[in-house]
């Protein structure tokens, strides 16, 4: 069983940066593909970036790329979503998810969740 912790999220304006950040709890977690999903008030869970077990595959929704970037630390079994120029759409809940694949933007693909937290962004 993976635990998946995320926190770092708040309410910013538009133009500011955050830094989202999801803690796991196993050891396995260096192993796993890990990824960002968020769902927007009235809107479905959509993927916004992965990164495979090694950090060498990286990939991004069209919405963020340019903007976001995620990076993993194995050592601390921790995965980060740095969000620079934050935009008002960019509202929304944002999960942590963990997956068993090399590579995958499916939510699907990914067995283990997070709880969420929340960023807002003003305009």
């Amino acid at each position: 069983q993976v635990r998946l912790v995320e926190s770092g999220g708040g309410l910013v304006q538009a133009g500011d940066s955050l830094r989202l950040t999801c803690a796991a709890s196993e050891h396995t977690f260096s192993r796993r593909l890990m990824g960002w999903f968020r769902q927007g008030p009235g809107k479905e869970r959509e993927f916004v970036a992965a990164i495979s077990w090694n950090g060498g595959n990286t990939d991004y929704s069209d919405s963020v790329k340019g903007r976001f970037t995620i990076s993993r630390d194995n050592a601390k079994n921790t995965v980060y979503l740095q969000m620079n120029s934050l935009k008002p759409e960019d509202t929304a809940v944002y999960y942590c998810a963990a997956g068993p694949y090399l590579r995958s933007t499916n939510s699907r693909m990914f067995d283990y969740w997070g709880q969420g937290t929340q960023v807002t962004v003003s305009s």
